[in-house]
């Protein structure tokens, strides 16, 4: 079981990794934290306001095809600025590390293909359960993503009625 907490982008986004943007985070409170999921404690990344009244309304930031890397983290600071409890769940983390592919066809064919639909939905659920548990209303709850989405929108009637 791989359990990352990526420092920036994964060797198959190096192209990218010379756009990085950080947030400021001092009106924010934001780290990682550990979910109980199908018997593991799954990775993940979150952010809040440091004030809020009352239970805040929650997105789901579901990873790119690079894992839970700065962008995903900075994803999660600026909805944080902006009133949302937002965590970012590593999907991967029972299967590898991105880091250790180099290219993108490697990285699809050696790890993406091998997580379960059935997996990241049950991991999903247990985002939204931890959320209702750290001070997020579920009843206000979103999710978003950004190149491995394509289980998102099958996923919000599950988690909503969950």
């Amino acid at each position: 079981m791989a359990t990352t907490q990526q420092s920036g982008f994964a060797p198959a986004a190096s192209p990218l990794a010379s756009t990085i943007v950080q947030t400021p985070d001092d009106a924010i409170v934001a780290g990682f934290t550990s979910i109980p999921s199908q018997g593991d404690n799954m990775p993940a990344y979150h952010a809040r306001p440091k004030q809020s009244d009352g239970p805040l309304p929650v997105v789901i930031v579901v990873q790119e095809i690079f894992g839970v890397h700065e962008h995903i983290r900075d994803i999660c600071r600026r909805l944080a600025l902006e009133g949302y409890l937002a965590i970012a769940p590593e999907l991967y983390f029972r299967e590898g590390d991105p880091n250790d592919f180099a290219d993108i066809p490697t990285l699809l064919s050696g790890l993406v293909a091998k997580v379960p639909d059935s997996q990241v939905l049950a991991d999903l659920d247990h985002v939204a359960s931890w959320a209702s548990r750290n001070g997020g209303d579920v009843h206000r709850l979103m999710i978003t993503g950004f190149c491995w989405v394509d289980v998102s929108p099958g996923c919000m009637p599950r988690i909503i009625h969950s």
